[in-house]
């Protein structure tokens, strides 16, 4: 599969009126070809099924380049599979590449799908994660609560995995003190996730931190906490 034949494939999907709207919904500066997701999720589900794992890399990597909104929603969508066979670090370090090109939320939230499993895969990675906490770009640091989300969503998590969520919730302490309304939503959404399989644990981190969090997050955050 060539670049050429992939962007051929996207384009035979593309609605004027749509991408028209999506430009417009986004506001983000770059060409949008109007591609509904389920026609995305059938075309890259079939290039998965016929594409070994370097050649879905080295497509990822060619569709990411063109900065055309579907074609990265595409080579993220190339990457987001539990296993990856041979899962070396191809596939991670290219999702680690994007990370600096993020401007919005829908780009950064495939991109970061794909992360989460290869994050899950090899846990290890959170080094690199950690690193994004320090950026400058709110979405970068976004980024590094969006893909731990595994991690709140583990009923029973081993030590590592609790060692990890621990780790996080470090983040976000020093998160919720940012006003910034993507960063504060990060929080919120990983704290109501978490909720649902430690009330006791975001309970806790609401009474040491809440006070710092703004309104909307701190109602995010306890939306599914079951009554004191």
């Amino acid at each position: 599969m060539t670049l050429d034949e992939a962007m051929a494939q996207l384009q035979a999907q593309a609605d004027p009126g749509r991408a028209k709207g999506m430009a417009e919904y986004h506001k983000v500066p770059r060409h949008y070809l109007g591609v509904p997701n389920p026609a995305l999720n059938d075309i890259t589900r079939d290039w998965r099924q016929h594409m070994d794992v370097p050649a879905r890399v080295a497509l990822a990597d060619a569709l990411w380049k063109t900065d055309v909104f579907e074609a990265r929603l595409a080579a993220a969508k190339l990457l987001t599979q539990a296993r990856l066979r041979p899962d070396d670090s191809a596939a991670w370090d290219l999702i680690v590449s994007w990370v600096p090109d993020f401007d919005s939320w829908a780009i950064a939230d495939h991109a970061m799908m794909a992360g989460q499993k290869r994050l899950v895969a090899d846990p290890s990675r959170i080094d690199t994660v950690e690193g994004w906490t320090r950026a400058d770009s709110h979405w970068t640091r976004r980024a590094a609560m969006v893909v731990t989300l595994p991690f709140a969503k583990q009923n029973h998590p081993n030590d590592t995995e609790t060692a990890i969520r621990e780790r996080v919730l470090g983040w976000a302490e020093t998160y919720v003190r940012d006003p910034d309304w993507f960063i504060q939503k990060s929080v919120a959404w990983w704290l109501r996730d978490l909720s649902k399989h430690d009330a006791a644990r975001v309970r806790q981190f609401m009474a040491d931190n809440g006070r710092y969090m703004k309104p909307f997050a701190r109602k995010e955050a306890e939306k599914h906490l079951p009554a004191a």
